[in-house]
């Protein structure tokens, strides 16, 4: 049965948090504590160095020449410095002004051509750095999408799990090629700093301490501020994900019918508006805090600048250093000063896109934990396949099954209090059809999954044959397996695509395939409507989309369970969407499809009269089978089923006596 559109007052207390008292800002106070300055200090150089594997597995050629052209240009930095000398010394010299700029004019010629091969270099840096860039963000995303496709299905229903997936892939993901980015510009500026540095102390020792002096304080002001702005953001994770759910709901075309039948459009916009303020006040304290985290350090950095140009005038007048050093020594200063400033920025971004892709490193090490062993390994693997191929012998025995058994199955979803399912044992035998019945919450979508393999239960087991489901891989599993879902996902795909669903719809075989599953599940009707048959893309949001009913949905769903060749085809509320006549027609194709290919039918439902010819019925009340046989022994116990059945027979009666 379809779910039944939420009210206001549901949606409210969905989307309505008590943004003042809520506990969950307090949830996350054990991460806080690991994004202190000195956690971060000692864990930095480790997420430096796992980026930078991601880079050398991206393409190692483009990150070797990016390291040694950025040295390269750093020692061109530090030659030209020390040359500059030559010429200031050459111009302060006595004498007149055009022998001075003559005798200077080798120098300059050095000096230039210094300028002009450091910035060759730098730019060939940085044209392998730029290629660098979307190779690394593939392999993140890549990792991503194969934890989050491979991982079992309970993870979906944990919160904290959505947290930290929302924030793996908010910033996680960006942060790995801009972490790849800032650590070759704190490479590059340190290398800077070092040419500056040696200059510095080839012209006089006591300037390069006081150079390092000048940037603590902006390092300070910049890691603090980093800090600040991480906490912020994880501490607005559940408010932001709440408000873009918000959003969805206000933009999407899946939504717009109901926004308008509920009048929800002002009920919507003071839930964004809540959300919205509470972010924006949170984001303008913030703003506060980091500037005036900047004015300080702006102002130490000054003192101690003040304090460098001090000591340098000391020097100049107590005749230790020469006029042309000690000009010498200014343009290195600032040189020095400039490339620390780069090295404190890019130290910065380098620590703040630590704080995110550790959060990235950390989700895709915990999802890992819960792939299947064969799984993890397939994604892990340089080149892995899209597991298509799996163990022929499991298949083989898998496909051969005589009767599938779940015992004394229990299981409770994460958070949740209590168990969905406590001690269910089923049978399906092969070729038989059995039916789970019984009223909204019983567990028998639950059931039907743990029987598909997507839930692993807490307690019991499930054999196919002798054969554990927990021991088997679960793609080899999955491949016995075809659904027909109730809330089925309309693939913005052709209707070819949404039946085939993964196989390549222009093979001849696949295509024949296709159109024999449309044929048996009645869909070759709605297919025939369309403009382009089955060419036609199903999603009014292109060029050409079309859109369908719910009815016409639905068939295109049976047909993609019919053209699954698995011996087990699991039907949960198939019919949902459809009238009197549709339903009854795909309940009998369904049977007469199940006769023709051998197939065992594990169907889910609440219309009773289309569970009369099932060769076994269970009855699940409160997450137990309460009653199981066919409808003739369930009809004389006189229970449950009995009564569900008795109820909408006479409803139908009603309804024919009113009509007459």
């Amino acid at each position: 049965m379809r779910r039944r559109p939420r009210r206001p007052e549901e949606l409210l207390e969905t989307f309505g948090p008590k943004l003042a008292d809520s506990s969950s800002w307090h949830a996350k106070a054990a991460e806080l504590s690991q994004t202190g300055m000195l956690t971060m200090a000692r864990r930095l150089p480790a997420l430096i160095g796992q980026v930078m594997a991601l880079a050398w597995r991206a393409n190692r050629r483009d990150l070797i020449v990016t390291v040694v052209l950025n040295v390269v240009a750093g020692l061109f930095t530090a030659f030209g410095l020390l040359a500059t000398t030559g010429v200031l010394t050459a111009l302060f010299a006595a004498g007149p002004t055009p022998d001075r700029v003559r005798s200077a004019a080798p120098a300059l010629l050095l000096v230039g051509g210094a300028v002009t091969l450091r910035g060759a270099f730098a730019v060939a840096a940085q044209w392998a750095q730029a290629r660098l860039r979307p190779q690394v963000e593939q392999i993140v995303e890549r990792r991503l999408y194969e934890v989050t496709t491979g991982i079992d299905l309970t993870a979906f229903d944990d919160a904290d799990f959505q947290d930290h997936l929302h924030r793996a892939r908010l910033r996680g993901v960006d942060s790995a090629p801009s972490m790849v980015d800032n650590a070759v510009d704190l490479f590059t500026a340190a290398v800077g700093v070092a040419a500056a540095a040696g200059a510095l102390g080839v012209l006089h020792p006591v300037l390069l301490p006081l150079l390092l002096l000048t940037a603590l304080p902006e390092g300070w002001a910049a890691v603090r501020a980093a800090r600040q702005g991480y906490l912020t953001q994880l501490s607005l994770v559940e408010a932001r994900r709440r408000s873009w759910i918000i959003t969805e709901l206000m933009t999407e075309r899946v939504h717009a019918a109901e926004v308008r039948s509920f009048n929800l459009r002002g009920f919507l916009l003071r839930r964004y508006g809540v959300l919205a303020d509470h972010i924006r006040a949170v984001l303008l304290a913030l703003a506060r805090r980091q500037t005036m985290t900047r004015v300080w350090g702006d102002v130490l950095k000054g003192l101690a600048t003040a304090l460098m140009y001090t000591a340098l005038g000391v020097l100049l007048w107590q005749g230790v250093m020469p006029l042309a050093v000690a000009g010498t020594a200014v343009l290195a200063i600032r040189t020095g000063q400039n490339s620390l400033i780069n090295l404190v920025y890019a130290l910065n971004r380098c620590y703040e896109d630590g704080l995110y892709f550790g959060d990235y490193v950390s989700f895709c090490r915990v999802a890992g934990t819960r792939l299947p062993t064969d799984t993890a390994a397939e994604a892990d693997a340089p080149g892995a396949s899209n597991g298509t191929q799996g163990t022929s012998g499991t298949v083989a025995t898998l496909r051969a099954f005589r009767e599938i058994r779940a015992e004394a199955v229990t299981f409770t979803y994460p958070g949740g209090d209590t168990p969905s399912l406590r001690e269910v044992s089923v049978r399906l035998r092969r070729g038989e059809i059995v039916a789970l019945v019984g009223e909204n919450g019983s567990g028998k979508t639950t059931l039907a999954k743990i029987l598909a393999g997507l839930y692993m239960p807490q307690g019991g087991e499930v054999r196919w044959d002798g054969v554990r489901v927990s021991d088997v891989d679960p793609d080899d599993l999955r491949r016995a397996i075809a659904v027909v879902a109730q809330d089925h996902t309309h693939w913005p795909m052709t209707a070819a695509d949404n039946i085939a669903l993964g196989d390549d719809p222009d093979s001849g075989s696949v295509r024949r395939a296709v159109e024999e599953a449309a044929a048996a599940s009645g869909a070759a009707e709605v297919i025939a409507k369309l403009p382009h048959g089955l060419a036609t893309l199903l999603d009014k949001r292109f060029v050409d989309g079309c859109e369908l009913s719910g009815g016409q949905w639905q068939r295109l769903a049976a047909a993609r369970g019919f053209y699954r060749d698995a011996p087990l085809l699991i039907c949960d509320e198939p019919t949902a969407a459809l009238d009197a006549r549709a339903e009854h027609r795909l309940f009998e194709q369904i049977r007469h499809h199940a006769a023709e290919r051998g197939r065992t039918v594990l169907l889910i439902t609440h219309r009773l009269a289309s569970v009369r010819h099932a060769d076994r019925i269970y009855v699940l009340d409160g997450g137990r089978v309460i009653e199981e046989g066919d409808h003739e022994h369930l009809m004389s116990l006189g229970g449950l089923y009995a009564e569900l059945y008795e109820l909408q027979a006479s409803a139908y009666r009603q309804a024919r006596f009113d009509v007459g």
